[in-house]
């Protein structure tokens, strides 16, 4: 845009960013250069990830391509990663790109595995999610190309929130529908918590459906077990138990980005940018932060998808009035909110509060309420 006399940079293409460009494409304010920054050109939609798993989804039904919606918005698209922030000359530093100018900035760069205990090799954190599907998919191809007897695979997944449960659901499914040559036996699940029950967010009734439904599908749960140890074969627990584990797929332990540590912005005790009601940064009004990256000081919650869904148009609107000069306005987070757990075989959980309900057509709700998600960021 050569007319353009301030710029707006978005730093990552997380499940808020996709709205705001959405919204500034259709209604862009005016001489203002709408840049996004992304380490990766497809993004993910976590909701789908679970279902990408066990074979529901293809890579195209889940990813956003970000240069096409770029594209379409009229933004500018550098696929490249942030490395660095000068608050004083207001420039993002990134990996290979030359540093970019910004009058207001935008961070929606979702959240980093904190360092798993041991070698590292032998384990995978659900996110950065393109890490994660690669290891997935080798996974499937290993299972899939072995051609003689032998003992079961064991995978372990470290974690006993609703991610950990979907994804170890969603496995053991996609495992067990696999033609698996030379009379391969499916491999065995383990999944640890360090807390007393898995989905300790949830009420009861959830957490005692899901509980039973693992024991129904013979995956082995350890609650009250913290891993401290990852080995090639095995996990060792806080009381120097050992567990087998081929595989490990690590859900737990979220922190912000370590670049962050540098610019002097005001991070929570986890790394997270703490942000008042508006989604500012508190110590940078012309910083803001959706999503996983962002704390909220004065409503503190949980890391779910479903929140930086929902701060995509309040965020969009508050950029737009920072730009325009008017007032923001505070974002008031649900103390609730709807979650659908699926289970790997196009079952579901919806979960609010107090409330459960449970049924192939919850699946079907939650497949209709993804998939309108995804068309309005998809070609067509």
């Amino acid at each position: 845009m050569s007319n353009a006399d301030r710029s707006l940079v978005l730093i990552g293409g997380g499940h808020s960013h996709v709205e705001v460009i959405r919204r500034l494409g259709l209604h862009p304010p005016p001489r203002t250069q709408l840049i996004l920054i992304s380490r990766e050109r497809y993004t993910p939609y976590s909701g789908m990830l679970p279902g990408f798993v066990a074979g529901h989804y293809r890579f195209s039904d889940m990813h956003i391509d970000l240069a096409r919606l770029c594209e379409r918005a009229g933004a500018t698209f550098i696929q490249d990663a942030a490395i660095g922030l000068n608050r004083t000359e207001r420039r993002v530093r990134c990996q290979r790109h030359s540093p970019v100018a910004y009058d207001f900035l935008s961070l929606d760069i979702g959240s980093t595995p904190q360092a798993i205990p041991g070698d590292s090799d032998n384990a995978v954190a659900v996110k950065p999610i393109p890490r994660f599907r690669e290891r997935w998919l080798a996974l499937l191809e290993r299972i899939q190309d072995l051609r003689e007897p032998r003992e079961p695979l064991s995978i372990a997944i470290v974690g006993g929130g609703a991610a950990g449960v979907e994804l170890i659901l969603a496995m053991h499914y996609r495992f067990n529908q696999l033609e698996r040559p030379g009379l391969q036996a499916p491999p065995r699940f383990s999944l640890f918590t360090r807390s007393t029950d898995i989905l300790p967010t949830h009420n009861a009734l959830v957490r005692r459906q899901f509980r039973r439904l693992l024991a129904k599908r013979n995956i082995e749960l350890h609650t009250g077990c913290e891993i401290r140890k990852v080995a090639n074969g095995w996990l060792e627990d806080g009381n120097g138990r050992r567990h087998p584990a081929d595989e490990t797929l690590w859900v737990t332990g979220a922190q912000g980005a370590p670049w962050l540590m540098e610019t002097g912005l005001a991070l929570d005790s986890a790394g997270f940018i703490q942000v008042g009601p508006t989604l500012q940064s508190v110590s940078d009004p012309r910083i803001l932060a959706a999503g996983d990256i962002a704390s909220l000081v004065d409503h503190p919650r949980e890391k779910a998808g479903v929140i930086a869904v929902h701060q995509g148009p309040p965020l969009a609107r508050n950029l737009l009035a920072a730009l325009t000069g008017n007032d923001l306005t505070p974002y008031h987070p649900q103390r609730h909110w709807l979650s659908l757990i699926s289970t790997g075989d196009r079952y579901a959980v919806a979960s609010k509060g107090r409330w459960y309900l449970a049924g192939r057509w919850v699946w079907r709700w939650k497949d209709y309420i993804d998939r309108r998600f995804m068309a309005r960021y998809q070609d067509g």
